[in-house]
């Protein structure tokens, strides 16, 4: 069964595009933002300079056993004090925007918007107007999961709703010392990961995991008004003088029925109500998705009246991080309530004869470019076609110390990734789905969170045994090329 669906979606996919099919810089509109993006915590580093304070990823590292290799982003790549390198290589490989994320504890080291840190604001001041004279533009996100410890100890952290106002007085500082620069605003980054990952799996800082509590949607719900608070206080107070846009940065792995099947089609849209309506739909629609409703009762919190006209369209743009798709069939569940078991969704990535797409390094990745186009037309039909940017895509490589450098950095895989998902956009939008930029992931090899080191997603390798030096990979060779409508097939290294 599951090898007929791939026949059928593969063909259907190779109908709209040739398997030999180079996308090209023409097959976007002229003022189409390329960019590449980071976090705060996977690449600065300096965690004890320039008056930063600790965040819930500092205490969650020093926990044994939840970091693969048991290191932490104390150094990470140190981009905190090389910051002009990585802005060099970035406008060599030819991109014109760099999504980065505010570390929170490095404005307020605790959180609580009483006493601003001038060094970490004259340090992303820095950052900003290097950018600038290199011609990239700067896109800010606001929260990439590295809350600060003295919120989490002190208040819960995202289970309390007082965590809205000490978010809201951050974010009025970011528009306030940058925003005369800085165009883009992304409130909160994949808050369905920090409330599953971090309030239910306890895979993620800070680690919580009762799985029968209703603890990841309360945070979940905390994230929302955050969001909507933030994007009320710029749009009220900044917008109209400084002329950006803010949005809300949300991921989702495509679900593609394994039948056609009603329950296996209701089953799939469901997956996705799980992830992507959990957000999107409180924004458009006022409420939660109704299968989240159905499903979840009580441990769903309610939204005031109040809350609603917060919410409603508290964006300019939908932010959608995406790196892969899996097939999903029904599946009954009659007792257990937890976040995965209620969604009544099996999902198949590898079967007896196959695999959906080829398998990356890390275990959840596979190379499916077909539905990053689903996704998007999803979006687009569901929620009355927002401008989307896509802030996050791409793919991940096993650190191996025996290979070679030169090994290492012909990454064909990732070139091959990153043309079949590019060629996706470029089809999404030929149909008239309003994208309108695209951020590969990672600028650079960084600390990959639970992986530690272990996973490399950049563009750019970095030599942790050796000074922490770059080299640019294949695929950034490959994207250089690109953005000077050159049609060699791969990247070279100089």
């Amino acid at each position: 069964m599951e090898d007929e669906r791939k026949r059928l979606v593969e063909e259907e996919w190779n109908s709209m595009v040739s398997v030999n099919h180079q996308p090209a810089r023409a097959d976007f509109p002229l003022n189409f933002l390329f960019g590449v993006a980071t976090s705060a915590y996977q690449v600065e580093g300096a965690a004890n300079e320039g008056g930063r304070g600790p965040s819930i990823w500092d205490a969650f590292t020093c926990i044994e056993g939840k970091i693969i290799d048991g290191k932490n982003g104390d150094v990470a790549i140190d981009q905190y004090h090389r910051y002009k390198e990585d802005v060099d290589l970035i406008a060599k490989m030819g991109f014109s925007a760099y999504r980065f994320s505010i570390s929170w504890s490095r404005i307020y080291p605790d959180g609580l918007g009483t006493q601003v840190n001038n060094e970490g604001i004259m340090y992303y001041n820095n950052l900003i107007n290097y950018l600038l004279e290199k011609g990239i533009e700067p896109c800010v996100t606001l929260y990439h999961w590295d809350l600060p410890l003295h919120l989490d100890e002190s208040i819960g952290g995202w289970l309390s709703n007082s965590i809205v106002k000490y978010f809201a007085i951050y974010a009025e500082t970011c528009f306030a010392s940058f925003g005369d620069r800085v165009k883009k605003w992304f409130t909160i980054n994949e808050p369905l990961q920090t409330a599953v990952n971090g309030y239910f799996t306890g895979g993620n800082a800070p680690g919580r995991c009762d799985r029968q509590s209703a603890e990841p949607y309360l945070a979940a719900h905390h994230q929302l008004l955050a969001h909507a608070e933030a994007a009320s206080i710029y749009r009220t107070k900044f917008k109209d003088l400084q002329g950006g846009e803010i949005g809300l940065v949300l991921d989702c792995q495509w679900a593609e029925a394994l039948t056609d099947k009603e329950e296996d089609i209701t089953a799939a849209a469901r997956r996705v109500d799980f992830q992507l309506g959990w957000y999107l739909d409180p924004i458009f629609f006022g409420e939660y998705p109704k299968s989240m409703q159905e499903r979840l009762g009580d441990k769903l919190p309610i939204f005031s009246q109040k809350d609603k006209e917060l919410l409603r369209n508290s964006l300019d743009f939908v932010g959608l991080n995406h790196y892969t798709t899996r097939f999903v069939s029904h599946r009954t569940n009659e007792k257990e309530n937890d976040y995965f078991r209620v969604q009544e969704a099996t999902q198949i990535a590898e079967w007896e004869n196959g695999v959906i797409g080829e398998k990356a390094a890390s275990p959840w990745l596979y190379v499916v470019p077909w539905g990053l186009r689903k996704i998007l037309n999803h979006i687009a039909q569901k929620y009355n076609n927002p401008p989307i940017y896509i802030t996050e895509n791409g793919m991940d490589d096993e650190d191996n110390d025996a290979s070679p450098l030169h090994e290492m950095l012909d990454d064909k895989p990732r070139v091959a990734y990153y043309k079949g998902y590019l060629a996706s956009v470029s089809l999404a939008i030929k149909a008239g789905v309003d994208v309108r930029g695209y951020f590969a992931w990672s600028l650079v090899d960084n600390f990959e969170w639970p992986q530690g080191y272990t996973k490399r997603f950049g563009l750019i390798y970095v030599d942790y045994k050796n000074g922490l030096t770059r080299h640019l990979k294949s695929s950034a060779y490959w994207f250089l090329k690109f953005f000077k409508g050159e049609d060699e097939n791969n990247g070279k290294e100089d």
